[in-house]
């Protein structure tokens, strides 16, 4: 089970589910405006995807600019971050990749055309 978070105006997130379709991979497709992720389903994919917690982050986004948070996240707890991301869909990275044995976060081709054994 294959499941694709995303932003369906965002262009890098069309790439990345153009991509999929490319290769034939079968996915369950969840907007991330629509249906914000739960503090336990991010605590989750944090720890499986093996990256920093601040990687989960869309610092290119406006809600993250306006809030100021490249100077709040350094003296932040993990916890505190983890209930950040879960308010609004729109601070996390996307897209999101969430697979048996894999998250990936962003798209980048290589990473997921490894995860796919493409």
């Amino acid at each position: 089970m294959v499941t694709f978070i995303c932003y369906p105006k965002c262009t890098t997130c069309k790439k990345a589910q153009q991509w999929l379709e490319d290769n034939g991979i079968e996915y369950t497709l969840r907007n991330i405006k629509e249906d914000n992720p739960t503090q336990d389903e991010l605590r989750g994919w944090y720890s499986k995807s093996g990256q920093e917690l601040k990687k989960f982050f869309n610092t290119s986004g406006l809600l993250y600019k306006s809030m100021e948070l490249k100077s709040k996240l350094p003296s932040m707890t993990e916890e505190e971050m983890l209930e950040l991301l879960s308010t609004d869909g729109m601070l996390v990275k996307r897209p999101l990749l969430i697979t048996e044995d894999n998250v990936l976060v962003g798209f980048k081709e290589p990473q997921w055309a490894e995860c796919f054994g493409k």
